[in-house]
């Protein structure tokens, strides 16, 4: 009994171990009551984990080859995810050989359409809440809900090879099981 009892924890550890490893067969990667997408190409997502709640945000690690706007597929996986409530952390390396000096993310609830006031898509819309934006490497962000939905982080700087961290609250009052997060890193120009 004892030795049917260590082969089943050996593979329920080695089963968690693929999980966690990388994507699944359909290429995305899942967490919380959702999954996670880089299929429409520009960056590649390294790691997923946490559940999505305020206490365990879902943390994205990726890595950005160019400083282009790049877009996340995010989709509703659960009945539950339909609550409208998403925490994520978002962790793009700079893999651009750029520095960066802002950075802005899009949401949208029609792929290439800008989520405005009437799709229920935003950054916590219903109850702004600053204390739910964050950068590690940005002291500003400023929050536009009209007529477009964005979240743009600036005073700072993202060197090349350097990893920021963005933690930031999706909510959408009317939800839908796909919508896309756009990531847009700034360089300087002349």
């Amino acid at each position: 009994m004892m030795r049917h009892l260590r082969i089943l924890a050996a593979l329920l550890t080695l089963s968690l171990l693929t999980i966690s490893a990388g994507p699944a067969d359909d290429g995305r990667w899942y967490a919380g009551d959702y999954s996670f997408s880089d299929e429409l190409g520009g960056f590649s997502i390294l790691s997923v984990t946490g559940s999505g709640t305020k206490a365990d945000p879902i943390e994205i690690s990726e890595q950005l080859d160019s400083a282009n706007p790049v877009t996340l597929v995010i989709r509703a996986v659960k009945h539950t995810a339909r609550d409208g409530a998403l925490y994520l952390r978002v962790v793009p390396a700079n893999n651009s050989g750029l520095a960066w000096i802002e950075f802005e993310f899009e949401l949208q609830e029609i792929r290439g359409k800008p989520s405005d006031f009437y799709d229920g898509l935003s950054f916590s819309q219903i109850s702004p809440n600053p204390d739910l934006i964050s950068s590690n490497r940005f002291a500003h962000f400023k929050s536009n809900f009209e007529s477009f939905d964005r979240l743009r982080f600036s005073e700072g700087h993202v060197d090349p090879r350097d990893r920021p961290l963005f933690g930031f609250l999706i909510t959408d009052v009317t939800p839908v099981g796909e919508f896309y997060l756009v990531q847009d890193p700034r360089v300087p120009f002349s």
